[in-house]
């Protein structure tokens, strides 16, 4: 249509050229020297108008073919970045598809002419890595910075999580170190150390470390306030075997801390297996009086004090309370034994079995018959406890049984079954 209409605005025009033309046919003289050349207007306007059609082609022309190679080079830059793209969503897939060496070869084959080099040539170091091939990975590395020096944070984060997957440890700590110092705010920097920190064991300075992981809020409080817990405990139980030195150690420590339940239990227990216990028997009263504890009430009856009748008296001012707790009748018997007051010990025991039966009560309870000369009475208790020792471990392996057969696949589930 466009054509058809342009073909019927030339005619017009044609025919009103001509007809111009008839009207008024003009004349033109044009002398140079000895030269002069004349004719119609009508015939130089056309002529000049033929001359500046062919110089018009003929220039596009000579600039079309100049232009060639350059346009050439262009059109083949643009061939290679299509491959690249290419090969780079290939190599990219193939590394989530776990085809690790595909797709190391996808992604470097035309590394060099992507237009994002860096992408591949960070995703080759990944690929080299779960290769094992820790050199490619580290030549790949070189290769990203060298293409883009200005992103020198990123490949530093790429190379130190490569390097902690890898547990090479002391090469990720320089690493961070060196991108610690170009950005000393990142959050992601500050992740990874407090990682290689913990792997390393190195709780003094995760410590330091810590106050700017939370200012940062790199963390969350919740992980803030198990990573504290640990870099405690940890250091408590480097000094575990000097009893003085955890007392001292346990005074330094915030209250909050203090009062947690687990770490506190911790801390009891290390002094218990130190025989350092009347250094806790303080702790484990306020403990229990803030919130009972069947642990606590536990190691309450195990620690030996240099007064074991106010312990005694203590126990049996809870048991006004709670005088149907087993493990307080329990606690309160081995307390009865360190005073030697063996019928009292023989009652709280038979009240504990009453309640609830349970391997200790029945252990120190036979003991305390052997020592009373009732050796038959010790022996049931004996044989009683061993079968209900037996009947537990039966039951934790049948439940262990039952487990497996629910987390096996329903096809072998299906196969077992026919």
């Amino acid at each position: 249509m466009k054509t058809l209409i342009a073909l019927v605005l030339s005619l017009l025009l044609a025919v009103v050229f001509t007809l111009w033309v008839k009207e008024n046919n003009g004349y033109v003289l044009i002398g140079y020297g000895h030269w002069t050349i004349e004719g119609s207007l009508a015939l130089f306007a056309l002529a000049g108008l033929t001359l500046f059609v062919l110089s018009y082609w003929l220039s596009r022309t000579l600039i079309r073919l100049w232009s060639m190679p350059l346009q050439l080079q262009r059109w083949n830059r643009r061939r290679h970045a299509v491959r690249a793209r290419h090969s780079l969503t290939q190599g990219l897939v193939e590394l989530a598809e776990g085809n690790w060496r595909l797709a190391e070869r996808h992604l470097t084959r035309h590394a060099a002419q992507s237009e994002t080099p860096l992408l591949n040539y960070l995703a080759a170091a990944r690929a080299a890595q779960l290769q094992g091939q820790d050199e490619r990975r580290d030549d790949y590395l070189q290769l990203a910075h060298q293409s883009m020096p200005s992103a020198e944070l990123a490949v530093g984060l790429t190379q130190a999580e490569l390097q902690l997957a890898h547990e090479q440890y002391e090469q990720a700590l320089a690493t961070l170190t060196h991108i610690r110092s170009l950005s000393p705010k990142h959050n992601y920097v500050l992740i990874l150390l407090k990682r290689l920190y913990v792997n390393l064991g190195e709780w003094d300075k995760l410590e330091e470390l810590l106050p700017e992981l939370q200012k940062r809020k790199a963390i969350l409080p919740e992980e803030s306030r198990d990573l504290q817990l640990r870099i405690y405990r940890e250091r408590m139980l480097a000094i575990q075997s000097d009893p003085q030195a955890l007392e001292q150690f346990w005074q330094t420590l915030p209250k909050s801390i203090r009062q947690e339940p687990e770490f506190l239990k911790s801390y009891i227990n290390l002094q218990v297996a130190q025989e350092a216990g009347q250094r806790v028997t303080p702790l484990i009263v306020d403990a229990l009086q803030r919130s009972w504890d069947a642990e606590l009430v536990c190691l309450f009856g195990r620690i030996k004090t240099d007064d074991p009748a106010n312990q005694l008296a203590i126990g049996e001012a809870w048991l006004n309370e709670r005088p149907k707790d087993p493990d307080l009748l329990l606690s309160l018997a081995r307390l009865c034994l360190q005073n030697r007051l063996w019928g009292k010990a023989r009652s709280y025991l038979e009240a504990c079995i009453g309640i609830k039966p349970r391997v200790e009560a029945y252990q120190e309870l036979g003991l305390l018959l052997e020592r009373m000369d009732e050796p038959e009475k010790a022996l049931e208790c004996f044989r009683t406890g061993l079968g209900l020792e037996r009947r537990d471990t039966a039951r934790i392996f049948k439940d262990i049984g039952r487990l497996s057969l629910n987390h096996q696949p329903s096809e072998s589930r299906a196969v077992d079954s026919a």
